[in-house]
């Protein structure tokens, strides 16, 4: 592969424009895009736009045209074996095309949230700096390279990747800060980005883990495909799990070694978890549970080994007080198909099914009765995980649509010019800054309280920060789509991104709680701590 990262061969030949000038024809075809010259003479016959647009910039500086067309990673990968040279007076200052190393953060306006751009802030320091820094680095040099082709291909994260992802600290980076943090860095040879020590790992930390790790990425199904189904499949093994379990699965998973995913919802309940039909009854001899029934739309459970799985113990119709959590490791009886979704295959979305299969008594997470208990247990952090990686999505489509305001020309001028656009960028820039807002105070918050008091009084801000988040994430699909145009929904080109986000961004309206119950948990619970107050 050549990453878009790739330095770029030796060029040692420096031209004029005169001199590029003397090449305008079928035969000895130059161009000059940026600072670089291209020799495009035995390209133009592959163009896939045809020749004749390639001829018709023969000998000139192309740099509009090629934007007007292109995404700049053009340049970096298939265009680069054309490059011959640079040019002797190459644009300057603003003038000059801006291009990022990799690890280096964007400097377009509200593309990043503001403590990462020059303004002051009290929750982050220089750690946190570093953590950001060290994994942009990582996912732009290990993982960008191959993740627009690979999502498309609906492909899996390969095995490989699961273990750098674990030896550079990424999957530790993303899971609630414990023991098992200190024990994979001491004893298994992880080491966090930016050389964070565990006892300076914050939540804050692991709020930057998730926006590098899913959203900015822009490739929806292939960043769900790096984690989605274990971030919210490993927490309730670390913390119910026997001793022993929690050690051996933790140091798999966190090592990338092993994989894992929650499977909860059935095709007979859906999010209605007390009426999850999947069974587990115990052998004779009480050494195992026998598990019989199905789940579906399970991320990452085509290819995960383990799965963290809600099932019924007690009565048929015991309700909540009649459901437990097993871990099941995949073997005899236990089969996964792929499930077609609007985004890539590359997630892993499954349909499970356990025919006879059978679980050690000894994989019991908690006590039998209190799986409702544990899937609740994770659920705040579960919604303000998918805030982090929405909200990161949807600040990347802001920068998508200011880049394309800018360089789109339409009636002789950018189309920033248009005061509608503007106007769409400043709903969308505010919209996005004020979930940011509101979720790193809510990130503060939770690093002061405790679990137990975070459930009593962060469900239904958090709940309601979800809501929030996904309504914007809304509003910036359908904005974008319209300053994108038939861009927008076209799978390649210059709106790809826009694509790919449009076409999933149901997926956080819906997954760990409906927008509808995320409104209604919030104010039920406002309404019980309504003091007898008057107008």
């Amino acid at each position: 592969r050549l990453s878009p990262f790739s330095p770029e061969p030796a060029m040692s030949a420096v031209y004029t424009r005169e001199e590029v000038a003397r090449h305008a024809s079928d035969d000895s075809n130059w161009v000059i895009i940026d600072d670089k010259v291209y020799d495009l003479t035995r390209f133009a016959a592959f163009h896939p736009g045809g020749a004749a647009f390639i001829s018709s910039v023969a000998g000139r500086d192309a740099t509009d045209k090629f934007y007007a067309f292109h995404r700049g990673d053009v340049l970096r990968s298939m265009a680069s074996k054309y490059v011959i040279g640079v040019v002797a007076d190459p644009p300057l200052g603003k003038k000059a095309t801006v291009t990022l190393e990799p690890g280096e953060l964007s400097r377009v306006p509200y593309a990043e949230p503001s403590a990462f751009q020059g303004l002051p802030s009290p929750y982050y320091n220089d750690s946190h700096r570093r953590f950001r820094l060290d994994l942009r680095k990582f996912f732009d040099e290990e993982v960008m390279p191959d993740a627009v082709a690979l999502d498309a291909r609906g492909t899996h994260p390969s095995p490989e990747l699961w273990r750098l992802l674990g030896k550079r600290g990424v999957l530790a980076s993303r899971v609630q800060h414990g023991p098992w943090l200190k024990d994979v860095v001491e004893n298994c040879g992880v080491t966090l980005p930016g050389g964070v020590r565990t006892d300076e790992f914050d939540y804050f930390h692991e709020l930057i883990a998730h926006e590098e790790a899913s959203g900015r990425l822009g490739v929806p199904g292939y960043a769900d495909g790096l984690g989605a189904g274990f971030v919210i499949g490993l927490p309730p093994v670390l913390q119910f799990g026997s001793s022993e379990v929690s050690k051996r699965v933790g140091r798999e998973v966190l090592t990338g070694t092993k994989r894992i995913c929650l499977a909860i919802s059935g095709p007979e309940a859906g999010s209605d978890v007390a009426n999850v039909a999947c069974v587990a009854e115990k052998t004779r001899d009480g050494l195992f549970y026998k598990v019989n029934g199905v789940k579906k739309w399970i991320t990452n459970g085509v290819f995960a080994d383990y799965f963290v799985t809600a099932v019924r113990t007690g009565s048929p119709n015991s309700g909540i007080d009649g459901l437990s959590l097993l871990l099941v490791e995949r073997g005899n009886g236990l089969e996964t198909k792929p499930i077609k979704t609007s985004y890539s295959a590359s997630a892993g979305t499954a349909y499970v099914s356990y025919d006879d299969v059978l679980v050690p008594v000894s994989n019991l997470l908690g006590k039998e009765g209190e799986g409702f208990k544990l899937i609740m247990h994770n659920f705040n952090h579960e919604r303000w995980y998918i805030v982090a990686g929405v909200n990161r999505a949807s600040r990347l489509i802001i920068e998508e649509c200011l880049k394309w305001s800018k360089q789109r020309m339409v009636f002789g001028k950018p189309l920033a010019e248009q005061p509608v656009i503007r106007q769409k960028l400043a709903k969308l820039a505010s919209q996005v800054e004020g979930v940011q807002a509101w979720l790193e105070a809510i990130t503060f918050q939770m690093q002061h309280m405790s679990h137990v008091e975070q459930a009593a009084k962060l469900a239904g801000p958090i709940a309601l920060l979800k809501l929030f988040a996904t309504r914007v994430a809304n509003d910036v699909a359908d904005e974008a789509c319209q300053i994108f145009g038939g861009r927008a929904i076209t799978a390649t080109g210059m709106g790809q991104v826009v694509e790919r986000f449009q076409r999933s961004v149901k997926f956080g309206a819906i997954l760990g709680g409906s927008e509808e119950i995320m409104g209604d948990l919030g104010i039920r619970q406002a309404m019980r701590a309504m003091p007898n107050a008057k107008l």
